[in-house]
C-alpha cells in the first residue's frame, strides 16, 4: 500500500484513506454488535474527524489535561463513535474492546460522550446545541486565560494560544441555545473557535426540509462569523484536500469565529442506507454492513477489522503529540523565565489553590443592620475580585439588579468595541439576554480550566438555564449561579417574575448545591465555602438571594455546614424547632420570641443549603435536628416540597403553593400567609400533634 502523498496540499496517503474507511467499518460494527446507536453520521464524518485528530489539532494523547492543547467538542453527542474511534486511533487509552463494548454497562464508551468518564472527552454532549455553546465558553476562557498570564504577547505567539474545534449538526443549529451562543461569539469576535457544520440534510423525521429552510451561513455571517462552504466530492465523500484547506483558513482567521458548512451524505458509502433517516439512529443490518465493507474493500466476514499497518500509522499521533508537547514546553519555559510572578500565579491557579490570607478580605457585616443578600453578595464579589484574578463573570443583562459587576472599569469585550471599559481580557462579562447560552458557556469556561466563573440572572429565569444547569451537575463543574429576586419578595413585578416552584425544582437536580442565605453574613460565608469547594469538592452552586432588605445576625461559621442552630431554646430543651431559609428566617426568629414569651422553649435552625447539610455526619445533623423533638415547622416562600422529610408527621410547613401577584412585597407576604403569626400558629399545631 502506497504511503506517498497523493497531492502536495496535504500529506494524504492511501494509508490515510484506509484508516478513514476503517473508521467507517468500526462505526458500523460497534452499532451492529450492540443493536442500537447512530452509525450514519460517524461514517460520513470519518474524514473530518480523522483530519482533525491526525493532521490538524495540537494535542498529546499521553496528557489529556495539557494546558496547551487544542480542544475538541463533538456537539452532536449521539454520534459519539465519531469521537471514540479517534480516541482509540490516537492512543488516548481506548482499545478495540472498548469499541466492542459500546453502549453497554460499565463500558468506557457510553451512548453519548461523558466528561470525566472517558479520557479525551472534553465535555458531556447529547442534548443538542449544548456542545457549540460549551465551545464558545471554552473560547472565551482561552482569551481570558491569555489575559491573565500573557496579555502582551503578539497574536498567536503565546503558549496560551490554542484553537477550539467543534463539529455541529443541523439539530445543534436548530436549538435556540446555539443561536444565543453563536450570537455572543460573533459579538465577542472569538477568533479562536472553528465550527464544522455537518450539513447532511437528514433528521429523525426525514429530510431537514421538514423543519429547516434558512440559509445557515447567511445567519452566521450576520452574527459576525467567517463563513465557508464546501461540497462533497464527485463520489459523494468529502474532498479531503478542500476540507483541509477550509479548516486551515478558518484557523488562520483570528479576528472572528469561523464556521464551515460541509455538505455530507449520511452513512456514506452504504449502498442502500446512505442518505436515509434510518441510518441516523439504527443499526444498518448485517446485510448492509457486509455490502458496505465490500464497497470499502474490507472482508465482509470480519468484524472490527483494523489492519496492522493502519494501527501503526494512526498511533503515530502519539509521536506527534510528544513532539508538539516538547515544542510547547520550550516556549512555556521561556515564558516562565520572562514572567516570574505570572508563572507563580499560573502554578497556584492551575493547582486550584487559593492565595494565603484570602479569607481575611471577605466582609463581616454588622449585626442588626438590614441588608439585601444580593447587595451583600456584590460586596463579597468585589472583595474576592481583589485577591482572585482568576475570578470573573457577569450577568444576563441584569448586573445592576444581580450586583454581579466585579470590576466596572473592565468589560470582557473585543478591543475595538466602542465602550471605554472594553478590554479583550476584561473581568466583567456581558452575556446579554441569553440565559441559556450563559449557562452553557459557563460550563465551557469551567471545562477549559484555569479560571473561576460565575453568572447571574433572576431566580425565575433559571428556567431558561436549566438544561445547562443539569449538565453542570452531571459533570460536577465548579460554576456559580447568582440568582437574585428569589421569591415573592421581589414584589410589584408580579407572578411572571416571582419564583415559587424554583427552589424545590433546582434542589431536585442531583449534584447541584442550592444556597439560600438568611442574611449578609451567611452570604459572605456561602461565597467563602463555594470558593473553597472549587477544587476540593467541585460542583455547581446556585445562590438564591433577596431583592429586599433582611436583618443581619451575628456571623456563625456553622452556616458552611448547610444548617445550624441560629437561636437556641431558652428555659430547657427545645420543645419545637423552627426551620427557615433566606428571608423567612426572620419570621422564624420573630415566632420564636413569641413562643418563648409563653414558656415554649424554641430553637431556630437556619438551613441555607440542604445539600451541604446532608453532607454532614449523622451526629451533627441530629445535634441540629434532634430526633426526639418531633414538633417542627419549616418556613419558606415557595412550594413546601423540600421540607416534608425534615418536619415529619407531626410537623407543619408554612409555604406558598400557588403563584404570586403584583403588589408590594410586604402586602404579598401578609396576604399569602407567610408571616411570623403563621409560623407561630403552625408551631402550636405541631406541638399539639406531637403530644406536647
Amino acid at each position: 500500500m502506497s504511503t506517498k502523498p497523493t497531492t502536495t496540499d496535504l500529506e494524504w496517503t492511501e494509508l490515510d484513506q484506509r484508516a478513514v474507511d476503517t473508521v467507517r467499518v468500526l462505526a458500523m460494527d460497534a452499532v451492529q454488535k450492540v443493536g442500537n446507536g447512530h452509525p450514519g453520521t460517524a461514517m460520513s464524518l470519518a474524514p473530518a474527524a480523522y483530519l482533525l485528530f491526525q493532521k490538524l489539532m495540537r494535542h498529546d494523547p499521553a496528557d489529556a489535561e495539557w494546558t496547551g492543547r487544542d480542544r475538541f467538542v463533538l456537539s452532536p453527542g449521539h454520534t459519539s463513535l465519531t469521537l471514540y474511534i479517534q480516541l482509540f486511533m490516537a492512543g488516548y487509552g481506548l482499545e478495540l474492546d472498548d469499541l466492542k463494548a459500546f453502549r453497554t454497562w460499565d463500558s468506557r464508551t457510553p451512548g453519548h460522550p461523558e466528561y470525566g468518564h472517558t479520557t479525551g472527552v472534553e465535555t458531556t454532549t447529547g442534548p443538542l446545541g449544548q456542545g457549540i455553546a460549551n465551545a464558545v465558553g471554552m473560547a472565551m476562557a482561552a482569551r481570558y486565560e491569555r489575559g491573565l498570564f500573557d496579555p502582551d504577547a503578539a497574536p498567536q505567539a503565546s503558549p496560551f494560544d490554542h484553537t477550539i474545534w467543534t463539529i455541529v449538526s443541523d439539530g445543534d443549529l436548530e436549538e435556540g441555545v446555539s443561536a444565543e451562543a453563536s450570537s455572543l461569539a460573533g459579538h465577542q469576535k472569538l477568533g479562536n473557535i472553528v465550527a464544522l457544520y455537518d450539513d447532511n440534510h437528514i433528521s429523525i423525521e426525514g429530510d431537514t426540509a421538514t423543519a429547516l429552510s434558512e440559509d445557515v451561513l447567511q445567519r452566521y455571517e450576520a452574527y459576525g462569523w467567517h463563513v465557508q462552504r464546501i461540497e462533497q466530492a464527485a463520489n459523494g465523500d468529502f474532498d479531503v484536500q478542500e476540507l483541509y484547506r477550509a479548516l486551515k483558513a478558518a484557523q488562520a482567521e483570528t479576528e472572528r469565529p469561523s464556521i464551515i458548512a460541509a455538505r455530507t451524505i449520511i452513512a456514506w458509502p452504504a449502498p442502500n442506507a446512505q442518505n436515509t433517516e434510518a441510518s441516523h439512529g439504527s443499526a444498518l443490518g448485517a446485510a448492509e454492513v457486509a455490502a458496505t465493507k465490500e464497497v470499502l474493500g474490507f472482508d465482509p466476514e470480519r468484524d472490527f477489522q483494523v489492519d496492522d499497518a493502519v494501527f501503526a500509522h494512526v498511533r503515530q499521533a502519539q509521536d506527534r503529540g510528544r513532539e508538539a508537547r516538547a515544542a510547547w514546553d520550550k516556549r512555556f519555559q521561556e515564558w516562565r523565565t520572562a514572567n516570574a510572578q505570572r508563572a507563580a500565579d499560573f502554578d497556584r491557579i492551575a493547582a486550584g489553590e487559593l492565595p494565603e490570607g484570602w479569607e481575611q478580605k471577605l466582609p463581616v457585616f454588622e449585626a442588626g443592620k438590614d441588608v439585601a443578600t444580593r447587595k451583600a453578595s456584590g460586596e463579597v464579589l468585589k472583595a474576592l475580585g481583589g485577591v482572585l484574578p482568576e475570578l470573573w463573570g457577569g450577568s444576563a443583562d441584569l448586573a445592576g439588579s444581580n450586583n454581579t459587576t466585579i470590576d466596572a472599569s473592565s468589560s470582557f469585550l473585543p478591543a475595538d468595541n466602542p465602550l471605554p471599559e472594553a478590554s479583550p481580557y476584561g473581568r466583567t462579562v456581558h452575556f446579554g439576554i441569553r440565559e441559556h447560552a450563559m449557562g452553557s458557556a459557563m460550563n465551557g469556561i469551567a471545562l477549559h480550566g484555569n479560571t473561576r466563573i460565575y453568572g447571574g440572572t433572576f431566580l425565575v429565569f433559571s428556567d431558561y438555564m436549566r438544561p445547562a444547569v443539569r449538565l453542570a451537575a452531571l459533570m460536577q463543574l465548579p460554576v456559580t449561579y447568582v440568582w437574585t429576586h428569589d421569591s415573592i419578595g421581589l414584589g410589584e413585578d408580579g407572578p411572571t417574575h416571582q419564583p415559587v416552584e424554583h427552589l424545590a425544582a433546582l434542589r431536585a437536580i442531583p449534584g447541584l448545591n442550592m444556597v439560600r442565605p438568611a442574611d449578609a453574613n451567611e452570604t459572605s460565608i456561602a461565597w467563602r465555602e463555594i470558593t473553597r469547594r472549587h477544587t476540593a469538592k467541585p460542583a455547581p452552586h446556585g445562590l438564591a438571594l433577596t431583592r429586599q432588605n433582611v436583618p443581619t445576625y451575628e456571623a456563625n461559621e456553622d452556616a458552611a455546614k448547610g444548617g445550624y442552630v441560629l437561636f437556641e431554646a431558652e428555659g430547657g430543651q427545645p420543645q419545637v424547632i423552627l426551620i427557615g431559609t433566606g428571608s423567612e428566617v426572620q419570621l422564624a426568629v420573630e415566632a420564636r420570641e413569641r413562643l418563648q414569651a409563653t414558656g415554649v422553649p424554641t430553637r431556630v435552625v437556619s438551613m441555607p443549603s440542604v445539600e451541604w447539610f446532608e453532607e454532614q455526619d449523622r451526629g451533627y445533623r441530629e445535634s441540629v435536628l434532634p430526633p426526639s423533638v418531633t414538633a417542627r415547622v419549616a418556613v419558606e416562600a415557595g412550594i413546601g416540597l423540600t421540607w416534608h422529610r425534615y418536619v415529619g408527621e407531626a410537623g407543619r410547613i408554612v409555604s406558598l403553593e400557588h403563584f404570586g401577584a403584583s403588589a408590594d412585597y410586604k402586602v404579598l407576604f401578609r396576604e399569602f400567609g407567610i408571616t411570623a403569626d403563621a409560623v407561630e400558629t403552625a408551631a402550636r399545631e405541631s406541638l399539639a400533634a406531637a403530644g406536647r
